[in-house]
């Protein structure tokens, strides 16, 4: 059957042994992804240290992968439970808040927010319009920095 369908007799063994102690339901795809807790990555190592089980057994008792079994052992050797922990997913933001200036965001109504950034537009608003003002003057005062050809 593995030449029939060119799969590797192995893979059909972890299928047979999935259905075995867990049902048709170990085959079932998870609608949300899964999010592991430490205590529960703990029972399946301790599990698998104390029985008399091979990792695959292990993995299909509890639905996991053997090969995420070898990794938080590892893990869980090196750096203890601490590794274990499930952290943040994701890119860290770009802009960062500190938490005064997320309390003072918090604290304001969407009114008071927007009339506080339509005065800070206004400000660089009116700070370019000094600039432009000032290259003006300086244009008529100075002259042009590169001479200007005069049509033929």
């Amino acid at each position: 059957m593995s030449k029939k369908y060119q799969i590797d007799h192995r893979r059909i063994g972890e299928w047979v042994q999935r259905y075995r102690s867990n049902g048709i339901e170990s085959f079932k795809r998870h609608r949300h992804k899964r999010v592991l807790t430490a205590e529960f990555k703990i029972n399946v190592i301790d599990y698998y240290q104390t029985h008399e089980e091979s990792m695959a057994e292990v993995a299909a008792r509890f639905d996991v992968l053997a090969c995420q079994i070898s990794l938080w052992r590892s893990q869980f050797e090196q750096d203890g439970i601490k590794a274990l922990q499930p952290h943040p997913k994701g890119r860290l933001p770009k802009v960062k808040h500190s938490k005064k200036q997320l309390r003072h965001f918090a604290d304001k109504t969407e009114v008071e927010r927007l009339k506080e950034e339509l005065a800070k537009k206004n400000q660089e608003l009116y700070d370019a319009k000094l600039e432009r003002d000032i290259l003006k003057k300086s244009l008529t005062l100075f002259g042009p920095s590169k001479p200007e050809k005069k049509p033929k």
